[in-house]
């Protein structure tokens, strides 16, 4: 009797567990906007047009190497302070869009650590969003993000977020271009039965990176189509109220699912 006991706890509690990953429901029609890399356009354009829809955002932010052609398409780290005190949510995408799966231990946290040290010394929110560049992942980048105390991380995949099934260093997103329009919408209905979508933008317009460049025009459709259907907006960092990370953490981490696209 006392055999079956412990094996029936040691069976039925990571259930109990897991089942207690979500906070509080989490309510259809939830996406997450997240915008990558810094063009000054997310100053300009993007983020007065989310304060007018009321709609939160975070922005993961980065600097290039010095070979870029015009650093003026880049957003400085004045107007990134401003962005942080409109109330967005400012992430870490690296020091200069490294892949991290290409980097060694220390390699990984002077990244990291450049991205922190700045926003200490402008008296922006410290990050705790990550954004992997390129979609670029490994086990290691994991635990460091984890030695470091980031609640979420971001990657790729062109899927909705599963919280019961998706390691919070794992978070996958849709990147909405200027050809993939019905994709993009056919991606939000997903945000359905628990299930949450997020999005991955780059610049609007995007000068530098044409291969990822979305239209001012449709990024406003996509703006308008939200609010029009009573989607909920959020940035990354809002999941919290959702999703109790030390638990969910405690799930594994599938790599395989996390494809760099």
């Amino acid at each position: 009797m006392q055999k079956h006991l412990i094996l029936l706890l040691v069976t039925f509690f990571p259930l109990v567990c897991f089942s207690q990953i979500i906070k509080k429901p989490i309510p259809d029609k939830l996406v997450v906007l997240t915008f990558d890399d810094a063009p000054a356009s997310h100053y300009s354009l993007v983020a007065p047009l989310l304060k007018e829809h009321g709609f939160a955002a975070t922005f993961f932010v980065c600097e290039f190497p010095p070979n870029y052609a015009d650093s003026s398409l880049y957003m400085n780290w004045r107007q990134i302070q401003t962005l942080d005190k409109m109330g967005f949510e400012i992430g870490n995408h690296t020091q200069s869009h490294t892949h991290v799966d290409q980097l060694n231990e220390d390699e990984i946290k002077f990244q990291l650590s450049y991205i922190e040290n700045k926003c200490d010394s402008l008296e922006i929110s410290s990050p705790k969003s990550f954004a992997y560049p390129g979609y670029g992942l490994d086990s290691l980048s994991l635990r460091v993000l984890d030695s470091k105390d980031y609640d979420f991380a971001r990657a790729g995949g062109s899927r909705a977020y599963d919280p019961l099934k998706d390691h919070p260093f794992l978070i996958p997103s849709w990147a909405p271009q200027a050809e993939n329009k019905n994709e993009i919408m056919a991606a939000l209905q997903e945000a359905k039965n628990g299930k949450i979508v997020v999005l991955t933008f780059h610049g609007v317009p995007d000068l530098e990176h044409p291969w990822v460049n979305t239209p001012p025009e449709l990024f406003k459709s996509y703006l308008e189509y939200l609010s029009k259907h009573n989607y909920k907006v959020i940035a990354l960092k809002d999941l919290k109220e959702f999703i109790n990370i030390p638990l969910a953490k405690k799930l594994h981490p599938d790599l395989s699912k996390s494809l760099k696209n």
